[in-house]
């Protein structure tokens, strides 16, 4: 008799679109290196045994749209918010407003951070237990 398979942690890689970055504020990245970032993040999530996705809004109202749709269906056990929206300043009620969010849809999901792309394994691991 064949045993069930244990669903992989699902986790919700919640960052701004690379064309809505204002990369005035990251001295030294540029688009092809942010895109080249979200694939290694997704790459290594993967080969940790995680199943990922990105969400990847705009810095505008729709953001919370674009959140809604990527989570309704996945439901993650866990939800990485980027650097990019968490530590912009003016994006401070984006950020609020997609906690919220994530809250509301998503509500036993696990909220973590990462400081650069080497740690985002162990931020991931940190709630995903």
């Amino acid at each position: 008799m064949d045993t069930p398979q244990k669903r992989k942690p699902h986790i919700l890689l919640l960052g701004l679109h690379h064309d809505a970055v204002d990369y005035s504020k990251w001295p030294g990245l540029d688009r092809e290196m942010l895109r080249t970032s979200f694939a290694r993040t997704q790459e290594m999530l993967d080969n940790e045994g995680f199943t990922t996705r990105w969400c990847l809004t705009p810095a505008n109202e729709t953001a919370e749209a674009q959140l809604a749709n990527d989570i309704k269906d996945f439901r993650p056990e866990v939800v990485m918010i980027g650097a990019g929206i968490r530590e912009d300043p003016e994006l401070l009620l984006l950020f609020e407003r997609l906690l919220n969010r994530i809250i509301a849809l998503s509500p036993g999901s696990k909220i973590t951070f990462n400081t650069s792309l080497e740690d985002t394994v162990s931020a991931v691991r940190r709630w995903s237990k």
